[in-house]
C-alpha cells in the first residue's frame, strides 16, 4: 500500500509539473489575443493583464491601464467588447 501511495503522489506531482508551463503558455496566448481584439475594436487598453473565462467565447479582461471589458460573441457571431 505504501508503494501505491508513493507512486500516486509521484504521478500527481509530475502531472502538475508538466501541465503548469502549458497553462502559462495558453494564458499568455489568450492575453495576447484579447489585447489584439480590444485594439482592433478601437478601445483603449494598452495590454491585457488578466482574463477570466465566464463561458464559451466569453471573457472578462482587465487591461494594464485599468479598463475592464467583457469580450464575447454576440448572437450574430461577432466579437463584442463591453466596458465593465
Amino acid at each position: 500500500m505504501n508503494k501505491r501511495v508513493k507512486a500516486w503522489a509521484l504521478v500527481v506531482m509530475m502531472t502538475a509539473f508538466f501541465t503548469g508551463p502549458a497553462r502559462a503558455a495558453e494564458d499568455a496566448a489568450l492575453l495576447k489575443d484579447m489585447t489584439s481584439v480590444i485594439a482592433l475594436l478601437g478601445l483603449p487598453c494598452g495590454k491585457a493583464v488578466n482574463a477570466v473565462k465566464k463561458g464559451d467565447n466569453d471573457h472578462v479582461v482587465t487591461c494594464q491601464d485599468g479598463n475592464r471589458y467583457r469580450v464575447f460573441l454576440n448572437a450574430e457571431g461577432r466579437v463584442v467588447a463591453e466596458k465593465q
